[in-house]
């Protein structure tokens, strides 16, 4: 009863066929109302109870399906096959009883017959047809889903029936309207579902997979088909990598609705076979652009959604690679902005998973921006969990996208990945001169696509990997003139240069002239269209990095490449790596002036500051001798003066700019001055750098400058006001910085007991000066046979460190004092007595004899007498005066009243003292022994300006010594380890260096050079540890014997201290520690929460203070001087 022919490449044909459409139509609509009925009741017994009667009916139905839809008639056809198709799945009595017998059987025949429905029709966009059509398509999905009695021929008819449909509506050539989209990605979705679903219950068959990956290949003009694709491989890729790779591979996410396409009963052996054939399905998309002249007119003519449909399939594929590479998070921004330059737009927002190849990426528009919208790199697309292929995404301005994550290490190796996707990635990033499609400006996304990926897998060659030399010799470079691509080489290529590649100098020509072509233009305005330039220029930044260790690692090495290179540039004009030099550092000095980003310009600028410690340690180690790099003192002083201007201008901003990161800039600005004042300690030898300094330091601790003053004020009465406490506590630091480097503050000597083991016991006098500095006096009275003089010992522990001073107090110039020093006494020189007591009768006038004798005129009287002008006060004091006059003239009379002689002696000084009270004179001496000074703490709550210290309380001596255990330089420690390749398990790497057969002679050689041995826990001991020799230290041990057990090496200079330990085996509590410590100091830094080194010590001090402090009068406090300790 049925035709089996296939005219037209329809499905069965139905016998009524043969009869005049009246025929058919009113025996369809007959039989077909009448089953309608007992459809809307499931309990209504079916009618057909006969094999015969149920294949008569269907060849009905089979022929309702081709009716038109100006009734009800398709739809009840429709209705009555899809409820008899859930006769794999339930029982009911509305199917009738042979299909519920035999229901494989009869499913495969209703089947055959829904192939009539989707066949071309002129009504095929109306909205009855796309109903019938999703109607038909989730019974089929529902039957897939929920039968498991369905055979192997009812599997491979039910894949073959949704090849058919898919075929009849997506491959070409299609009609003007075609299907609706929503139908066609409804249909796409139903295939790949059902098929995974067979793969996991029943395998498909070879002869079925080639069937598919042929008819895939017809379709793949649809944007659909790319896109479904892409979601299914991707999750496929998710759930091979766990199977394969294990749970310590990262795990490579996919949306919820992707990863339950994967049936979760697929088991591990079907998954690999499953991946693998799903991902050659789509064939090679480059042939998506191989056409000929012919079909690409016409293609060129009416579709426009090839370089599109390009692009989705290299984006899928480099995401694959990104997680078979194990990268968690990956920057694709750039890459998906390359679409806007050719006109391309994503084509869904939740059909792409977030997978390392598009977390974060950007939207891109469908056609150039306008001038009011914002630029397309600096919008992103917000996730949508939608299935339509072309919903719109809303967008958003979101911040920077995080940085590119490094690759796993458990990841395979590049070779592997190459084999797999190598084909489809070198046809697409290098395609041959005839193929002038691929090289068009319209597939130029999806090139540069492929270029980055191929980029990024030969990045991540592991160390002592070997890559295939056909692979290597097909590497892309950057000698493409066309942006888009060249963008998507640089911006994957920031390391290619320092992953030891075979042959990568080969790109050195043209990676230099791609970088400085970059870096040198500023505007750049053939990429804005497409990509970031901050990114751009970030990444050739990086490759420039890479490439400037070249010329000092292999400074003589030849390459014929730069001599025979013949490019319009002149890229090279040497033969050595040498000659490559200058030019790369012109490149770095043209960046900085181009640039504009601050990221940008602070990584430049990191990288300069390399240059020249290199050159530095060159000049050390006398390795230049044709070059002489000499910095001028002028251009050092105008680099201090520059940041103290930078400092300045911060400062004075208007207080509404104000904020806690402007204040972090004015304390890495004091840091930078710090660091250039103790690398050029010559400019604070000229009396102009110093004071402008100084200025500096002013400015940081008070607010304003004494010199922008009308009135210049003193220290002790200007008001402090600066811009805030971090900004004056780092003027302080630069202040103390400046006492440390131009030898202004002595070497850190000895302490209390050091002191006391070797003069005796004595005891200390401790006083605080202005809250912030700690004096510890030790006076020193000195026997009559060493010299008679005033000395004293103070150890002086403020914020800047822990200093011993030793003074003693001469009458004379140390150049002129004599070896001993004796105190001379007059002699009494011999007169004659009988002279003595003499006295002479005169007369003394004040005023001439004869002045008397002249009469006055009133001229004299003009000027009044002395009595007349003093005030009252003023005339009791010239009374007094007059009544001294008189008694001393009564003293001096009465010798010639008694006429007796008196012998006058000549005065002598006493006899020289050998006792003093040193802490008295040398306060005294400072001025600090004054009633101002010494407030009673009783009656002020501020602090006097000298308080004395009780060290008889408990606890004092230990708070003093934890006080010089605390650093007044930045402290920092680092943990070496030597790794071998192919170790990773701690206790191998700890092993290492226990034995120095374990470890290289470089290494030796390395950790030899990072400081000096010390042994842990050693007291300081002349403002330093204890040095030792480096070989007798270490000995036959690898590097361990300074795991921090015993002993440590340790780099200080003004400013810094860097404490190095190697940790073995036995030291892993050490290790734990110092790793907890670093962590727990990194997040204060970061956080802007650690303080200064100096002002932790100040802290401290004023606890010391508070806790100590005597609180004693001022009498009690002048009593307690002039006694012994």
């Amino acid at each position: 009863m049925m035709d089996q022919s296939l005219p037209g490449g329809r499905g069965h044909v139905s016998v009524l066929s043969c009869f005049p459409p009246s025929v058919g139509r009113d025996v369809t609509v007959a039989v077909v109302k009448s089953l309608g009925v007992s459809l809307g009741n499931p309990d209504t017994q079916s009618p057909l109870q006969t094999d015969r009667q149920v294949r008569w009916t269907m060849e009905v139905l089979c022929y309702g399906l081709t009716l038109p839809l100006d009734g009800d008639t398709v739809k009840l056809c429709v209705d009555v096959y899809t409820d008899w198709l859930m006769a794999l799945v339930y029982q009911r009595d509305s199917i009738p009883p042979p299909i519920s017998q035999e229901p494989n059987l009869y499913i495969q025949k209703i089947l055959q017959h829904l192939d009539s429905l989707f066949m071309p029709r002129s009504d095929r966009l109306s909205p009855v047809y796309l109903s019938l059509c999703q109607q038909v398509l989730c019974a089929i999905q529902s039957l897939a889903r929920e039968s498991h009695v369905m055979n192997r021929d009812t599997w491979e008819t039910l894949l073959h029936f949704l090849l058919r449909i898919n075929h009849a509506m997506l491959a070409p050539p299609t009609s003007t309207g075609g299907v609706s989209e929503q139908l066609s990605v409804l249909s796409v979705v139903v295939l790949f579902e059902v098929w995974l679903l067979s793969c996991s219950r029943c395998f498909p068959s070879r002869s079925l997979w080639l069937k598919a990956r042929q008819m895939l290949s017809s379709w793949r003009r649809q944007p659909v088909v790319t896109e479904q694709w892409s979601r299914v491989i991707a999750a496929l890729t998710s759930r091979l990598l766990s199977v394969t790779f294990g749970p310590t591979f990262p795990h490579f996410k996919v949306p919820a609705e992707d990863a339950v396409l994967i049936p979760a009963d697929l088991d591990d052996q079907r998954v690999s076979h499953t991946w693998f054939r799903f991902l050659h399905l789509l064939s090679n998309p480059v042939d998506l652009s191989r056409q000929s002249p012919s079909t690409w007119d016409k293609v060129s003519r009416g579709d426009n959604q090839l370089p599109k449909i390009f692009f989705r399939a290299m984006r899928a594929i480099s995401t694959l690679v990104d997680a078979f590479l194990g990268v968690t998070a990956i920057d694709k921004e750039p890459t998906e902005q390359l679409m806007t330059h050719t006109g391309l737009s994503r084509p869904r927002s939740g059909s792409a998973p977030p997978t390392p190849g598009n977390i974060g990426l950007l939207t891109v528009p469908s056609a150039l921006p306008s001038t009011d919208s914002p630029p397309p790199h600096n919008r992103r697309l917000k996730p949508a969990n939608v299935t339509k292929a072309t919903s719109k995404v809303p967008v958003s301005s979101p911040p920077r996208p995080p940085p590119r994550a490094s690759a796993s290490p458990l990841r395979c190796k590049v070779d592997s990945l190459l084999h797999l996707f190598g084909c489809w990635l070198f046809d697409a990033a290098l395609p041959s001169r005839c193929d002038v499609t691929v090289m068009s400006d319209r597939w130029a996304a999806g090139r540069a696509e492929a270029c980055g990926t191929l980029c990024r897998m030969f990045t991540c060659k592991k160390t002592a990997e070997d890559i295939l030399p056909a692979y290597l010799s097909s590497s892309p470079g950057v000698g493409e003139t066309r942006p888009p691509v060249l963008a998507s080489i640089l911006l994957n290529s920031t390391c290619l240069f320092s992953c030891d590649l075979r042959g990568v100098n080969l790109l050195l020509p043209t990676f230099t002239s791609a970088v400085e072509n970059v870096l040198l233009d500023r505007e750049l305005l053939r990429f804005k269209s497409f990509v970031s330039v901050v990114d751009l220029r970030r990444a050739s930044i990086l490759i420039l990095l890479s490439l400037l260790p070249l010329p000092l690692q292999f400074p003589s090495v030849q390459s014929e490449v730069f001599l025979d290179r013949k490019s319009s540039g002149d890229d090279v004009t040497a033969g050595n790596f040498v000659s490559l030099k200058p030019r790369l550092i012109s490149i770095l000095i043209g960046a900085l002036h181009t640039e504009t980003d601050a990221t940008n310009t602070q990584i430049i600028l990191g990288v300069m500051l390399n240059l020249v410690q290199d050159l530095a340690l060159l000049e050390a180690a006398g390795q230049i001798q044709q070059v002489q790099v000499n910095v001028d003192v002028a251009e050092r002083r105008r680099a201090l003066s520059s940041v103290c201007t930078y400092i300045v201008f911060q400062c004075n901003r208007p207080p509404p700019l104000h904020s806690r990161d402007l204040h972090s800039i004015i304390v890495a600005a004091f840091y930078c001055l710090n660091v250039w004042v103790t690398q050029h300690v010559d400019l604070l030898h000229q009396q102009e750098c110093l004071l402008e300094v100084l200025e500096i330091v002013e400015l940081g601790i008070s607010g304003r400058k004494s010199r922008e003053e009308q009135e210049v004020k003193c220290k002790d009465v200007k008001e402090l006001n600066p811009a805030s406490l971090r900004v004056k506590e780092a003027a302080e630091a630069t202040l103390s910085c400046v006492m440390q480097v131009s030898g202004a503050f002595p070497f850190p000597l000895q302490d209390e007991d050091s002191l006391i083991g070797s003069l005796g016991v004595r005891k200390f006098r401790y006083f605080v000066v202005d809250s912030s500095v700690i004096m510890a006096m030790l006076e020193q009275p000195l026997g009559p046979e060493e010299a008679s003089c005033p000395s004293l010992v103070i150890l002086i522990r403020g914020a800047s460190g822990h200093h011993t001073w030793t003074l003693q107090l001469h009458l004379q110039p140390r150049e002129g004092r004599a070896h001993t020093q004796e105190v001379l006494i007059p002699e009494h020189c011999g007169v004659d007595q009988e002279d003595s007591g003499t006295g002479c009768a005169i007369k003394n006038q004040l005023f001439p004899e004869n002045l008397d004798r002249v009469p006055p005129v009133k001229a004299d009287l003009s000027i009044p007498t002395l009595h007349e002008t003093l005030p009252e006060q003023m005339q009791q004091q010239v009374e007094r005066l007059h009544a001294v006059f008189k008694r001393q003239q009564q003293v001096e009379s009465q010798p010639l009243i008694s006429r007796q002689s008196v012998v006058i002696t000549n005065c002598r000084p006493p006899p020289p003292v050998t006792t003093f009270q040193t802490a008295r004179l040398f306060l005294s001496h400072l001025g600090l022994l004054t009633p101002e000074t010494l407030k009673d703490p009783g009656t002020s709550s501020v602090p006097a300006q000298l308080v004395s210290l009780d060290s008889s309380i408990p606890g004092f001596l230990e708070d003093i010594r934890r006080l010089d255990e605390l650093s007044s330089r930045y402290c920092y420690s680092a943990l070496v380890f030597y790794m071998r390749a192919g170790q990773r398990t701690a206790a191998e790497i700890l092993r290492n260096v226990e034995s120095n057969t374990s470890v290289t002679s470089h290494f030796l050689d390395f950790i030899s050079s990072l400081g000096r041995p010390v042994e842990v826990g050693q007291q300081l001991v002349g403002g330093a540890r204890t040095s030792l020799e480096f070989s007798a230290v270490l000995g036959d041990s690898g590097g361990g014997v300074f795991s921090g057990e015993k002993f440590l090496l340790m780099y200080a200079d003004a400013l810094t201290e860097i404490t190095f330990i190697v940790p073995s085996s036995s030291s892993h509590r050490i290790l734990i520690r110092e790793t907890v410590i670093n962590c727990c100091y990194r997040q204060r830094l970061e956080s802007d929460s650690a303080p200064p080194p100096h002002v932790r010590r100040k802290h401290m001090i004023s606890d010391i203070i508070n806790r100590y402090r005597s609180l004693h009068s001022g009498p009690t406090f002048y009593s307690t001087l002039f006694q012994d300790p």
